[in-house]
């Protein structure tokens, strides 16, 4: 009895396992000369989505679209984006019930809303939509790479990446069925066969929530060109503080993007 109720409260509260919303970080800031724009869509089923776009003072930028982590209120990452990206422009829209988005996270959901935010900015007159890279982070690369399998982005990069969400929680949890309770597997490996574009997967070999090892399959599977970057002794969390990664991410963007 006492193994069923576990397994029944899993699955009941999974989503409290795997999505921790953030409230609004403040007031969004742009980077100094950069034009900051607050950006607002409503979904298909009536759901607000929020979030900025921010703009160097170039005509015409290319654009990044970033996809946060599972704990990242994603605006607050707009004061960084001329040193992350160089003259992009980039665009930071919460998931459902982070930030200032309304109504409740899940994977359908998450990607639904992505495809619908890609279309919407590639009719966009101001920007170089023919340049649309995708960036996703942790959780965020589960969701950059199905937009990736349903939309023409120009290059994808990934930080900390996973082949599968399904795949990190058997190990996280082995005494549980997770592959029959898991209703938000993130099935990246499953798309990666069939992406062309460029690649550029960041990983950190400290990494202890997701192992370099799922990051590894994952570029292992991906159809298109690859470009690996590990950096010794960072993790999870502090993989982008490594000198090293604004310089490969600029590098990247500057070939591919």
């Amino acid at each position: 009895m006492g193994y069923a109720a576990i397994i029944a409260a899993v699955w009941l509260t999974q989503e409290r396992l795997l999505f921790y919303p953030q409230p609004a970080s403040g007031v969004p800031r742009a980077p100094a000369g950069w034009r900051l724009e607050e950006f607002r869509h409503t979904a298909r089923d009536g759901t607000l989505l929020a979030g900025v776009l921010v703009a160097p003072p170039v005509d015409r930028p290319p654009l990044v679209i970033y996809y946060g982590g599972n704990a990242e209120e994603v605006t607050s990452f707009a004061p960084l984006a001329a040193e992350s990206y160089g003259a992009r422009a980039l665009l930071l829209v919460n998931y459902r019930g982070y930030g200032a988005s309304m109504g409740r996270p899940g994977e359908r959901a998450l990607v639904a809303d992505a495809v619908e935010i890609f279309d919407a900015m590639a009719q966009r007159r101001d920007l170089d939509t023919s340049r649309i890279a995708l960036h996703g982070r942790s959780l965020g690369s589960g969701v950059a790479v199905q937009v990736a399998a349903a939309r023409p982005a120009r290059c994808v990069l990934l930080t900390s990446p996973f082949a599968s969400a399904r795949d990190v929680a058997k190990e996280i949890y082995p005494w549980l069925p997770v592959g029959l309770l898991m209703r938000h597997p993130f099935d990246s490996a499953h798309h990666a066969p069939q992406l062309r574009m460029p690649a550029l997967i960041l990983m950190g070999d400290a990494d202890t929530l997701i192992p370099m090892r799922h990051s590894e399959r994952l570029a292992s599977l991906w159809a298109g060109p690859v470009q690996r970057e590990a950096f010794p002794g960072f993790g999870h969390n502090d993989v982008s503080l490594n000198p090293r990664y604004a310089t490969a991410v600029h590098a990247f963007l500057d070939r591919c993007h």
